[in-house]
């Protein structure tokens, strides 16, 4: 397997979840963004966004869709969970609910603060999705009441996911706002192995 790589990027958690896994894989680090500065990347990945994973004739362009992908074909693994499990259903919508519903709006944040040229920045647009992300982040500090993990005492990929976004609120300057049981949850997450060792690389 090879991953296509930017630090701290979408791709982290495809990497968090190989780490978790113990799986063997190639990473290839690029700057952002690599579609200008990878050569050859559009021939890999045509829309030029990270992550891309390469597992043989499979391209996946989607970092959640990854973390599914890698615990169903390279488990059984207690990151994934299967469609006889009473909390499938859970565990998928917030598999999806991760990149949809959560990093979506931290993305126009990024966009509009830091990417875009200064005479192109937005600051309605800023603050438009800056609320956006935090109603939705509600969901995360009401699931985890009592919790640890988002299912209960399991971590799964669905963590991965959804953890990535609760992460990536921190460079943005969007943690400030976070909620205990989200804080709590970030630090238990940012704790692992795994996630450091993603990190490191």
């Amino acid at each position: 397997m090879k991953l296509y790589h930017c630090k701290d990027a979408r791709s982290l958690r495809a990497v968090w979840t190989l780490e978790e896994m113990g799986l063997d894989y190639e990473l290839v680090n690029m700057e952002f963004p690599p579609r200008l500065t990878q050569p050859g990347y559009l021939d890999i990945n045509p829309m030029g966004t990270v992550p891309t994973l390469v597992d043989g004739a499979v391209t996946l362009t989607e970092s959640s869709a990854m973390c599914q992908y890698l615990a169903e074909k390279y488990g059984p693994t207690e990151l994934g969970l299967d469609v006889s499990d009473p909390q499938y259903g859970e565990y998928l919508n917030w598999l999806y609910r991760s990149d949809a519903t959560l990093t979506f709006p931290q993305t126009l944040v990024l966009r509009y603060t830091r990417l875009e040229p200064e005479e192109r920045r937005v600051p309605q647009v800023v603050a438009d999705y800056t609320q956006w992300y935090y109603s939705r982040l509600r969901s995360v500090e009401m699931a985890l009441e009592g919790r640890d993990y988002l299912l209960g005492d399991r971590f799964t990929v669905a963590d991965i996911a959804v953890g990535y976004a609760v992460f990536l609120g921190v460079s943005l300057g969007l943690d400030e706002k976070y909620k205990p049981n989200t804080q709590a949850y970030l630090a238990r997450l940012m704790a692992r192995p795994a996630f450091q060792r993603a990190r490191a690389k």
